[in-house]
């Protein structure tokens, strides 16, 4: 598989786990799982997800660097919730950590396959 294909594919992952986690966040505190019956104002934890979306889809590097390290809070309370909380809510909880392993996953690939593709690019050729 060349590198291009793989650019291609951490950014497919990374894409689908962000829009995965915003799916999540929305579907758990509003109909599946609310904190307070009706939903919750916890929903609005998803609007920092929806910021990066613009950046990955245009392949900012800079944006999946720091989506690598803002996914860590997501992640946070999703283990949390997963031990303290009970039924559905512990479920979800689970997907959230799973989903936010996929993104920094996705993210690091990236970069990582970027910055190797870019150093082959400029390092001189032998004589």
């Amino acid at each position: 598989m060349n590198r291009s294909s793989l650019v291609d594919h951490t950014r497919t992952l990374a894409v689908g786990s962000l829009l995965g986690l915003i799916v999540l966040g929305l579907a758990w505190e509003l109909w599946l799982a609310p904190l307070r019956p009706g939903g919750s104002w916890l929903a609005l934890k998803v609007l920092p997800l929806t910021l990066p979306l613009a950046g990955l889809l245009r392949h900012r590097m800079y944006t999946y660097r720091w989506v690598s390290l803002m996914v860590w809070i997501y992640f946070t309370e999703g283990a949390v919730r997963a031990t303290s909380d009970s039924g559905l809510s512990a479920v979800l909880a689970a997907v959230e950590v799973l989903l936010c392993l996929l993104l920094f996953v996705a993210c690091a690939l990236h970069v990582r396959i970027r910055l190797k593709s870019t150093a082959a690019q400029t390092s001189p050729s032998p004589p």
